[in-house]
């Protein structure tokens, strides 16, 4: 993994056929001196933006990538730093460019994200009432066999992707299954960036002693308690897997934690602006 060693001042959308992965942010839902933590993947002549926070539209505008430029999208879960920006992604493709966008999603999540949080700003925009496909070209993934959990599949060109379900909300669920839909992404096999989650062991042990993964992109949340995987828990991994972990989803109080994440093994913290190389 090589990491660029400044902040992106442009990004693009192509590359020479490596995998790399932009972070167009790093930060909670609350924090407010950090972009959210959305991502964009790129791989040759393909890329997925994963998640499209409130904030994700201006934060790209200021890196030189228009949203409308952005053809290919995967959701995670329905939080507003993560849904956000759909709905200027939708309208701008329906009344500007006249193109719709493509999300990666499944029957059930697609109920949820239209019933529950796009369809009462997009519905009634014209004389006939709007669906989700009206908006958006839609990618099933495939539901996979054999995994440690409910886990679907689906590839945007040359990236392939996998999305095993994640514990995320209510903080009372006892596990994934009674919990809201939220996934993680497993990107060609090699790496895991589990989006928002509470601590989950089973989640980072079971699938890394499937795919072993290169790295770990894991939710920090740094109190523990409520719907987040906070860094003391975290903390309680084994080495093996502290090594792989790259925290991200932090606080804007974060630097007062790095001797702690230092001391307990961590890889790294994720680098908002910045490109990882694969």
């Amino acid at each position: 993994m090589k990491i660029s060693s400044r902040r992106n001042k442009k990004v693009r959308l192509t590359n020479k056929g490596n995998l790399s992965l932009y972070f167009i942010g790093t930060g909670s839902a609350f924090a407010k001196t950090l972009n959210q933590n959305n991502l964009i993947i790129v791989k040759g002549s393909d890329h997925l933006l994963i998640d499209c926070g409130t904030k994700c539209s201006q934060a790209l505008h200021n890196v030189g990538l228009p949203l409308v430029n952005i053809k290919n999208y995967l959701i995670t879960h329905s939080h507003a730093d993560h849904i956000g920006g759909l709905e200027e992604a939708q309208l701008f493709g329906r009344y500007v460019v006249h193109q719709k966008p493509t999300m990666i999603i499944n029957k059930t999540f697609e109920k949820i994200l239209w019933e529950q949080s796009l369809r009462g700003g997009s519905e009634r925009s014209e004389a006939q009432n709007l669906t989700f496909p009206d908006l958006w070209s839609v990618v099933r993934p495939k539901k996979l066999k054999n995994f440690p959990r409910e886990t679907w599949e689906a590839n945007i060109g040359s990236i392939n992707v996998k999305m095993p379900r994640t514990m995320h909300f209510p903080d009372s669920a006892s596990s994934w299954r009674a919990c809201a839909w939220s996934c993680a992404v497993i990107i060609d096999d090699r790496i895991l960036f589990t989006s928002d989650t509470r601590f989950d062991r089973e989640l980072l042990e079971s699938f890394d002693a499937k795919m072993n993964f290169e790295v770990i992109f894991h939710d920090c949340q740094l109190f523990t308690g409520g719907i987040h995987a906070s860094l003391d828990e975290l903390s309680a991994l084994p080495d093996r897997l502290k090594k792989k972990i790259v925290l991200m989803h932090y606080g804007d109080n974060w630097r007062n934690y790095r001797a702690q994440a230092k001391s307990a093994g961590f890889h790294a913290w994720a680098k908002e602006g910045h490109t990882y190389s694969f």
